[in-house]
């Protein structure tokens, strides 16, 4: 006990053993301390840049953060150096948790991949009616692991963004203008120069209906039971289905009032008495 008190007494014995410790933790502060704030520093000036480039909020958002951690994980380690701690076998460890972090969270990391490539390559933004993953409905959200939609009957559908990414996407509203495609039969026994008359007036009635392209009104096929017309008008994409409900309903009642039948499968059955 004499022993130990004399060398708490005497500095010249435990000073050279205690200041490079003492200096090796000042300066490990020192490096977390300025590290931390050379981290915040290059994640605002990386964000910025990112701004500047008009990524999407959500994406920049996630890129800093990403890149926050990872700077700090590197001044953790310089740190951990400057104590005298062996990193390689730090670094080794926290290698082996990520493989293993990742390996677990696969899919997650599938979902983030994927939202990152839907923001950055926007196929659709919010508002637009989309089919994808085998669903359709319209895009109310974009977040960085999942999509938020509406299908028409008012039910909100969570979609993991690596299933949209991976699916084929339909945007029917990323251009302005779609083409409504109707199939009209008619009889065999109707002249067939009437009926396109009849077919050409009803467009004509229709002033959403786009002047070009022209439509097009033709004789598609000859069917089992009818001689099928083609009528294939443009309009605004926002007015699509409007007209295609009208129109087909305008057609019936023209081609009624023509007395041009519209046939319909019919089966002929004969009775043979033995």
């Amino acid at each position: 006990m004499d022993a130990v008190i004399d060398v708490v007494r005497d500095p010249s014995q435990w000073l050279p053993i205690a200041t490079p410790i003492v200096l090796s933790t000042v300066y490990a502060l020192a490096i977390i301390l300025l590290g931390r704030w050379l981290a915040g520093l290059l994640t605002g000036i990386a964000e910025k840049g990112m701004r500047k480039s008009r990524l999407d909020t959500t994406l920049v958002n996630f890129l800093g953060k990403l890149v926050y951690i990872t700077l700090l994980v590197f001044v953790v380690i310089a740190a951990l150096n400057q104590l005298g701690i062996d990193t390689t076998s730090a670094a080794a460890v926290v290698g082996a948790a990520g493989l293993a972090i990742g390996l677990s969270l696969k899919d997650q990391i599938s979902a983030f991949a994927a939202g990152a490539m839907l923001i950055i390559f926007r196929p659709f933004k919010p508002g637009d009616f989309v089919e994808a993953a085998g669903l359709s409905g319209v895009i109310e959200e974009i977040n960085i692991t999942h999509t938020l939609m509406r299908s028409g009957d008012n039910k909100q559908l969570i979609v993991p963004n690596n299933e949209i990414w991976g699916s084929a996407i339909t945007n029917y509203n990323s251009k302005p203008t779609r083409r409504i495609d109707l199939l009209i039969g008619v009889s065999y026994d109707a002249d067939l120069r009437q009926c396109r008359t009849v077919l050409e007036q009803v467009i004509a009635k229709q002033d959403r209906i786009l002047e070009e392209p022209q439509p097009v009104i033709a004789v598609h096929e000859l069917g089992d039971n009818s001689v099928n017309f083609v009528v294939r008008p443009w309009v605004k994409t926002a007015d699509y289905w409007d007209v295609r409900w009208v129109l087909t309903e305008e057609i019936k009642l023209a081609l009624d009032d023509a007395n041009i039948g519209i046939p319909y499968p019919q089966r002929d059955v004969h009775l043979y008495q033995h």
